[in-house]
């Protein structure tokens, strides 16, 4: 690390001569080409012009689900070493990141720092695991997904469409028999109401009409946050609602797209992009601010999501389930109209933003992730990973090594720079290669195991005793939560 960070100040000492602020926007469940600088249907000109005057990553890759791809953006790690579930968590979990582990914020915070999370957390919903115990001196947002609230209140079905039954409801969710079920928290028609945490207090209770009104206040806080900060190093970490069913943009966007909510609210995602890019531009912070935009998922073929040309979506380990559109921006330092298909992943995000920061903490860190400072910057050479793991829960499922990828369970082989829709199986002809890449695979399941959660290289989940919903389902919000309880209606 201390190697080539001094050889990145060699090279170019103006590149750092300030600490830049860093913008961390997570779009949830968005699809490759669900915006038009990726091909998308629906012209998305906000994000054309990040696209322009910056960089894309064609090969970035995510996690198949929420929680273990937020997991990877705020520790650095494969989410099966940090975060150790089967699939993503729900309210009143008991489990969660565990208040030890080292997210981002807290690097950057050493670095004097300040920090933001404005947006869906996912990383449990008990006080010890919400972003204000893990690094964020501010957190407003709902500490799960939009789905997770009751029926009647919008958080089961698109506004189109009529309130689902509750035994249709009560069938969704995470077997409990899988393991660590039991933990994750509550399922389906259980669900209590949806809570809008402002720092240390339940302000609302989300009901239909204020899911319409997310994308919009979180811009607005997002905004309010930059300017405010603006005379120090700030890290702001966005991650929407948006455009996780339901399906709920604010109502001057629905219809908007002509084809979906969906298309809607993508819609609506380029306008936010674009007032927090604006208000950078106006405040002569974007010279030296660094913006990255991206997804936690591949998109939800079910929901209208494309992920033209891939195969799959999200929840599969196919690449349409785990690789993500992602743009960065930095005038004058990421070169404009440039793009990388070196092998990035989210895992990167604490490394290199702590480089660039140089926050000193990071020697002291173990993580999976890699400094791709040097890719941003348009390095010479600069690489991305050499190997990437697909895990799915447990399950290592998936290897790749530059362009070839093995699915272990099927043995079918892809060439990825011929092949990207993964659909001629050429495992027969390169037996050299499925060997490397086994071999790979290997050392993996060593660490971090496959098929269970015990392995050596898997640390603790974060535990509490008695869990309790942030609002219980009579209103009540949870007693201690907000200095003083009270029930919201």
């Amino acid at each position: 690390m201390k190697s080539l960070l001094a050889l990145l100040f060699a090279l170019s000492p103006s590149l750092f001569a300030a600490s830049p602020n860093i913008i961390l926007i997570n779009i949830d469940d968005l699809g490759y080409a669900d915006i038009s600088p990726f091909g998308g249907k629906v012209p998305t000109p906000q994000l054309d012009r990040m696209a322009k005057e910056g960089m894309k990553l064609t090969s970035h890759y995510a996690a198949p689900v929420c929680s273990p791809s937020r997991a990877a953006m705020m520790t650095g790690c494969y989410p099966k070493r940090v975060l150790p579930i089967p699939g993503v968590l729900f309210p009143a979990a008991a489990v969660g990141l565990n208040p030890s582990a080292t997210t981002v914020a807290e690097v950057l915070k050493g670095a004097d720092y300040a920090t933001a999370c404005i947006g869906k957390w996912h990383l449990g919903d008990q006080p010890e695991f919400l972003p204000t115990a893990q690094g964020f001196d501010h957190y407003f947002g709902i500490p799960y997904s939009n789905d997770m609230g009751p029926r009647s209140e919008g958080s089961k079905s698109n506004p189109d469409k009529p309130i689902p039954p509750e035994k249709e409801v009560a069938k969704k969710g995470v077997d409990p028999k899988q393991v660590g079920g039991d933990e994750t928290g509550l399922k389906g028609a259980s669900q209590p109401p949806l809570p809008l945490v402002d720092d240390g207090n339940v302000v609302e209770r989300v009901k239909a009409a204020e899911h319409h009104t997310f994308t919009r206040r979180y811009t607005e806080r997002a905004v309010k946050f930059i300017r405010e900060n603006q005379q120090k190093p700030f890290f702001l970490y966005l991650p929407h609602n948006a455009v996780h069913f339901p399906l709920y943009p604010h109502q001057d966007y629905i219809g908007k797209s002509g084809i979906s909510l969906q298309k809607d609210w993508v819609l609506e995602v380029d306008w936010s992009v674009g007032q927090i890019l604006d208000t950078l531009r106006e405040l002569k912070l974007d010279a030296n601010t660094l913006v990255i935009f991206t997804s936690d998922n591949g998109g939800p073929l079910q929901q209208g999501a494309d992920n033209t040309p891939f195969r799959g979506g999200k929840g599969s380990t196919l690449e349409g389930g785990m690789r993500v559109c992602t743009i960065a921006w930095w005038p004058g330092k990421v070169a404009a109209g440039s793009q990388t298909k070196a092998t990035t992943s989210h895992m990167d995000w604490l490394p290199t933003f702590g480089t660039l920061a140089r926050c000193k903490s990071l020697e002291e860190l173990k993580f999976d992730g890699k400094d791709i400072s040097p890719v941003l910057l348009g390095q010479k050479d600069a690489t991305g990973h050499d190997v990437f793991h697909y895990y799915s829960g447990f399950n290592l499922q998936a290897v790749r090594s530059g362009p070839w990828k093995l699915h272990l369970a099927q043995n079918e082989l892809y060439n990825l720079d011929s092949d990207i829709g993964e659909a001629k199986n050429v495992v027969a002809d390169h037996p050299d290669i499925v060997a490397q890449l086994q071999k790979h695979a290997e050392t993996m399941k060593a660490d971090l195991g496959d098929k269970t959660k015990d392995a050596p290289g898997v640390r603790e989940l974060g535990r509490v005793a008695n869990p309790l919903p942030l609002i219980a389902t009579d209103g009540t919000v949870r007693p201690g939560f907000n200095k003083i309880a009270k029930t919201l209606p």
